[in-house]
């Protein structure tokens, strides 16, 4: 197997983009696990649908909604311009790409966690006076550690074979922007580089394969533990 310098740039940027995403994730994707799964309110089933419509949207439309929204015309775009903060063609906008559709992988996980916890013991903690705070971060949070690794260890997945709203959204600037996916798809347009593009899958599954083994160990723990 040969990599180039080229290569293995790809590969750490796709770790780095995957793992930023990942990290900047998790704090949101537990808040809004927490809402489904614990509180009743009023439009509830349009954040559900909100949350998981990028798992039915085609990549290249969440990268042309980002394009619009973070560009220059765009409202948020235009507020980071003015703040002299250039996002789209750089590796932060791949992070928010792979952020937006692995967003829902995250939360569904964190959300089987934390409905697999007993709520007796929630029960307890409010009869001994605990807040609702006390309780999210002393008995909550503890219990869904496991989903919450379960969920970002498959979005770290998801991250790393993000290819679609990438390419719309960061583009395909090699030392830059192009991650794994974006490397073999140039390998892939050339016929004599076809042992490169192979060399790059082949890292890319042994990636995938090691990230899932670990996903799919604490998926297994979350629901033994949901079981008894």
């Amino acid at each position: 197997m040969q990599l180039t310098p080229e290569d293995i740039t790809a590969i750490r940027l796709s770790l780095q983009i995957a793992l930023t995403a990942t990290l900047l994730s998790a704090p949101l994707g537990f808040a809004v696990a927490w809402l489904l799964s614990f509180k009743t309110f009023r439009g509830k089933i349009l954040l559900e649908v909100f949350i998981n419509l990028p798992l039915t949207l085609p990549p290249v439309v969440i990268g042309y909604f980002l394009l619009l929204m973070l560009g220059r015309n765009g409202w948020p775009g235009s507020l980071l311009n003015d703040a002299g903060i250039q996002l789209i063609f750089t590796w932060k906008a791949a992070v928010i790409a792979s952020a937006t559709v692995g967003f829902p992988l995250l939360v569904r996980s964190i959300r089987l966690g934390m409905d697999s916890i007993n709520r007796q013991l929630i029960q307890a903690a409010e009869s001994l006076g605990s807040s609702w705070f006390d309780t999210l971060i002393t008995v909550i949070l503890p219990l869904s550690l496991k989903g919450i690794l379960a969920g970002s260890s498959l979005m770290f997945a998801r991250s790393l074979g993000e290819f679609g709203a990438t390419i719309i959204v960061a583009g395909n600037i090699p030392g830059l922007t192009q991650t794994i996916p974006l490397a073999i798809y140039d390998y892939a347009s050339s016929p004599s580089s076809t042992a490169m593009a192979l060399s790059l899958c082949l890292v890319s599954v042994a990636i995938s394969v090691v990230v899932l083994f670990v996903h799919e160990y604490l998926a297994g723990t979350v629901g033994k533990r949901g079981e008894r």
